[in-house]
């Protein structure tokens, strides 16, 4: 029964770290890269689908994305989900090849990303914190329930308290990692 709960613990905790792994994949830097495109969705014929299902995504060089699509009526509402997007993208057209350059970031900006990334981490460290919250509470529970002794309850308490120190130290690691690349010119 403790197991369960601390394998349940670990397994909610890494798929915080993973989603901020992923909200931190939606802060450009500055250099190009496919992944700053995975929240653009596109009309499919009737349903809404991710802009990588629907065309292909390559890096020309550090600072320009292109994107071609696989049927030519896409090239304009591609264009238009872009620019509709608060990833502050300007596209430009020739063909069938839409071009997205990335502009430069000014320390201004690279500040509000660092800003979004911290509260970014912030809300992954709240994400496990009540992840150790609702084990500790199980815990408890166990133990008024006679089904666990003291001992144990506080082992397991101890235990999971490691996991959480473990997933908030990753999450430091990676935001460091963010406002490092943030930075970067």
């Amino acid at each position: 029964m403790i197991n369960e709960i601390k394998e349940d613990a670990a397994e909610r905790m890494s798929k915080s770290v993973d989603v901020l792994g992923q909200n931190f994949n939606k802060i450009r830097t500055g250099r190009a890269h496919p992944s700053i495109l995975d929240t653009i969705r596109i009309d499919y014929y009737g349903a809404e689908s991710p802009l990588s299902q629907v065309a292909s995504i390559n890096v020309e060089d550090a600072r320009t994305l292109s994107v071609v699509p696989w049927e030519k009526q896409l090239v304009p509402a591609i264009e238009k989900a872009i620019m509709k997007s608060d990833l502050g993208l300007n596209p430009s057209t020739a063909g069938t090849v839409i071009r997205i350059p990335m502009p430069m970031l000014t320390e201004e900006t690279r500040k509000g990303y660092i800003k979004q990334a911290k509260h970014e981490a912030e809300n992954a460290r709240v994400s496990v914190r009540n992840i150790r919250r609702d084990a500790l509470t199980d815990f408890k529970d166990l133990q008024k329930a006679k089904e666990i002794s003291e001992d144990e309850e506080r082992k397991a308490a101890d235990d999971v308290q490691k996991l959480t120190d473990k997933y908030i130290a990753e999450i430091d690691r990676e935001l460091a990692e963010k406002e490092k690349d943030l930075m970067e010119i």
